[in-house]
């Protein structure tokens, strides 16, 4: 099967993906997973799991594959890839998000957010966790429709990106759903420090209560600016019971008066952490 596959999309930590396409119908991505991955006796529960959530920010599992030792998930193709090559400067040496406006990065949040709620409020597994929310993990359709890639996988094969402080300081808190709001936090850290500076925002202007000043961004501009960075300082904070839930991200974010609410306290490991945003 995987000899058929000549466009290679990328390689994650659950596997490779591959462009296809099926007999009749439009392109799609096929996931084969890794072969150090492979769970005989857990791939179809994990299939019939993927396969019952539907949510317009999830990526939408649509078919799959087991033959011997070879397993595949198969999902819609994402022509506009993961957010990560418009926000990321590893690759290019620069970045390129200007490609993205400071709405398109608001509306993706939001959508990002919608999705990992809709995760949390799921049956599958009590409170879906998804233990590896970043700009890798998160593709865009057409019209930017932020996809949320790769849930569910970390109940077969737990591989933790970007991890929350209670990985590894258990005296702090319990890991749970809350973790995915720290990466929720981090991520929109990475978004907002790709067209602006956020660690002289976050840390000066808005820590003291002073208006956002960027050149090129509009007053409804530095409004969304201004309550990402708010939305992602509560998430980061270092105990899992300071942060909000995902239900409680989302109505800040949906809220137009969110601007009005106090600045959260600064993370004691946001400085450290943003750098790690744009070194993995």
């Amino acid at each position: 099967m995987m000899n058929n596959f000549q466009d290679k999309l990328g390689v994650g930590v659950y596997g490779t993906v591959y462009k296809g396409k099926l007999r009749s119908g439009p392109p799609v991505a096929i996931k084969m997973m890794d072969k150090s991955m492979e769970n005989a006796q857990e791939f179809p529960s994990l299939v019939a799991a993927l396969g019952s959530l539907h949510h317009v920010n999830l990526m939408q599992l649509i078919g799959f594959y087991s033959e011997g030792m070879k397993r595949a998930l198969v999902y819609d193709f994402m022509p506009n890839g993961s957010l990560q090559k418009y926000i990321s400067t590893r690759e290019l040496g620069e970045s390129v998000c200007v490609s993205l406006s400071y709405k398109n990065l608001y509306e993706i949040s939001l959508g990002v957010a919608r999705g990992i709620d809709y995760l949390h409020q799921s049956s599958f597994g009590n409170q879906t966790s998804h233990f590896g929310i970043k700009s890798h993990n998160i593709l865009l359709d057409e019209n930017l429709i932020p996809k949320i890639a790769d849930f569910g996988l970390s109940k077969l094969y737990p591989k933790v990106s970007y991890a929350a402080p209670e990985f590894y300081y258990k005296s702090i808190g319990d890991v749970s759903h809350k973790a995915d709001v720290y990466s929720f936090g981090m991520l929109l850290m990475e978004m907002i420090s790709c067209r602006t500076d956020i660690q002289n925002i976050g840390n000066d202007q808005l820590l003291a209560g002073k208006d956002i000043e960027i050149e090129d961004a509009t007053e409804e501009e530095r409004k969304m600016i201004k309550k990402m960075i708010k939305v992602a300082l509560g998430c980061i904070q270092m105990k899992p019971a300071d942060r909000p839930s995902m239900r409680k991200v989302l109505e800040i974010l949906e809220d137009d008066d969110a601007e009005l609410l106090e600045m959260p306290p600064k993370p004691s490991i946001v400085s450290q952490e943003i750098g790690q945003y744009h070194q993995e």
